[in-house]
């Protein structure tokens, strides 16, 4: 067996599809907050935050920073939180 075969090769993104057309932008405007919430709530557990009460608005900025996101609004915060909540 070769060295190549022993070493896991990374996980590649998926593909990236367009949005469905003709939906409310409203619609838009939660589908892109959700998936931010995920990055950020998945970023979050890495760093070792796991119950909701320790992920504060400053602490969720300061991994958005670190992590290349544009700082999440308030709303976006809650959200980040309750994935965080109802993760366990």
């Amino acid at each position: 067996m070769t060295a190549a075969a022993l070493i896991p090769t990374a996980p590649q993104p998926l593909a990236k599809t367009p949005l469905p057309a003709g939906r409310p932008r409203a619609w838009y405007e939660t589908h892109n907050r959700r998936l931010k919430a995920m990055r950020l709530a998945i970023a979050l557990l890495d760093t070792g935050v796991y119950h909701p009460s320790q992920a504060t608005d400053r602490k969720i900025r300061a991994v958005a920073e670190r992590v290349g996101i544009h700082p999440p609004s308030a709303t976006t915060c809650r959200m980040v939180r309750t994935l965080i909540r109802y993760g366990r």
